[in-house]
């Protein structure tokens, strides 16, 4: 995470410097302290819309869902699916970018569909479905075509 500027990317609020934070926190925390860390990720990085944070934050959120370690496992997986369901209109590249970071970890989402916890395996599902019928038109135009067995 060092290696991102944060404090130079954007969220829903505004500077993304705390995001890091935020991401140790559901990393490291205990249920109430990574829940509440996670809700702040929401709001900032996909209930509204996409950001240049988002787009940075994606490939630490896949990692964290596939820690089992992580007491929030199920709702980091939702909101990678809700990252995928919004956009960014002024900045479609950004929209763009954040959508395939959440496309592209479609192998862990697959995993993660077999994982010993039931809750993880149910959000995993959800964001399966949603990553094979992710329809947006600006992906639609870069997405390669689907394979078989995908």
């Amino acid at each position: 995470m060092d290696r991102v500027r944060w404090h130079e990317l954007t969220h829903a609020y505004g500077s993304a410097a705390e995001v890091p934070g935020r991401l140790s926190r559901v990393a490291w925390g205990d249920a109430r302290t990574g829940g509440a860390a996670l809700g702040d990720l929401g709001l900032w990085l996909g209930e509204l819309a996409v950001f240049d944070a988002t787009v940075e934050a994606v490939p630490f959120l896949w990692d964290l869902a596939v820690t089992d370690s992580v007491t929030s496992r199920p709702g980091v997986i939702e909101l990678l699916r809700t990252i995928l369901e919004h956009a960014n209109p002024p900045r479609i590249e950004v929209q763009r970018a954040a959508h395939r970071a959440v496309l592209d970890g479609r192998g862990a989402a697959e995993v993660l569909a077999r994982d010993e916890d039931a809750a993880v395996r149910a959000a995993a599902r959800d964001l399966m479905a949603e990553i094979d019928g992710h329809t947006c038109e600006s992906c639609h135009a870069v997405r390669p075509e689907k394979r078989v067995g995908r």
